[in-house]
């Protein structure tokens, strides 16, 4: 296992994390300054700076990202699913104008959550099989620009708004179906936040080898959760053996950066230097 206490060489930090205190070119600016290496942008953060301008800073500042958030959100009815099909495929474009190592996908659950405005379900079943339908119908586009496909599992209490990928195994199934021969351009994101309860969670890290382990989200899970989106812990603030898992997951060759993605109320009300700073200590002792 790789030993970062030395350094933060393999940290990135994903943008949500910083979202309350700077707009992208401010968050930008700090990691650049703090040694970062690597960021992962969310969409509506590069839109509100302009898609130029952020290729620009990013580019500037020399940071390589580890992954872009987000595209997926495929359920929708018929009326909306042309919207849904058009805005995923934007989602690849920016992801490769920014020069991202994947696209990371939340597919969505039920329609009227993914794309507001389509008739109400309550057929999760359908809402599975048509997420795997979006990722077929995107996944050739993406394949053509280069640009991965990491399907991120979400904890299941995400699975009627966000995500009705709630398992690691799920999504490793789709993976199969859609590339059995395993050619490349569609793996998943591990997010500690969303599989570390899993029991199957250790095969899956097996099963998906070096090859479809396309990025790693750390944070920590606090007991209790007031917040179901708004209240992950920083690393080494909660319950989650965070070294055996990277142990875990660099065992079968992952050899990728550590990204800290941490949804918080509470880290939103702290000065920026002082969050970032401290994701940086504890990368170095915790991660």
């Amino acid at each position: 296992m790789r030993d970062f206490s030395h350094d933060h060489h393999w940290l990135s930090i994903n943008t949500a994390t910083l979202r309350k205190q700077a707009d992208l070119i401010g968050i930008v600016d700090a990691c650049a300054r703090a040694g970062v290496r690597a960021i992962d942008p969310w969409r509506d953060q590069v839109a509100a700076v302009g898609l130029p301008r952020a290729v620009k800073a990013v580019k500037d500042a020399g940071l390589k990202l580890s992954g872009y958030c987000r595209g997926g959100m495929f359920t929708a009815d018929s009326a909306h699913l042309p919207e849904a099909r058009d805005d995923n495929r934007r989602a690849v474009d920016e992801a490769a104008a920014l020069g991202a190592s994947c696209l990371v996908l939340v597919v969505g659950g039920l329609p009227q959550y993914s794309r507001p405005g389509s008739a109400p379900s309550q057929d999760l079943l359908a809402a599975r099989a048509q997420v795997e339908d979006g990722i077929t119908a995107l996944l050739q586009y993406a394949r053509n620009v280069g640009m991965p496909l990491a399907i991120e599992p979400l904890h299941p209490m995400y699975a009627a708004d966000r995500a009705c990928v709630n398992t690691l195994a799920q999504a490793l199934d789709i993976c199969d179906r859609l590339d059995p021969e395993r050619k490349g351009g569609i793996g998943v994101a591990i997010d500690i936040y969303h599989v570390w309860w899993d029991p199957a969670l250790w095969d899956g890290i097996t099963r998906c080898g070096q090859d479809r382990l396309l990025a790693y989200h750390v944070c920590d899970w606090l007991v209790p959760t007031r917040d179901m989106l708004n209240d992950r812990g920083m690393m080494g603030d909660g319950v989650v053996d965070l070294k055996r898992v990277r142990a875990a997951v660099e065992a079968v060759g992952y050899a990728g950066f550590s990204e800290v993605e941490i949804f918080s109320n509470a880290w939103g009300e702290r000065p920026l230097a002082e969050v970032l700073d401290t994701c940086i200590s504890r990368h170095k002792e915790v991660v």
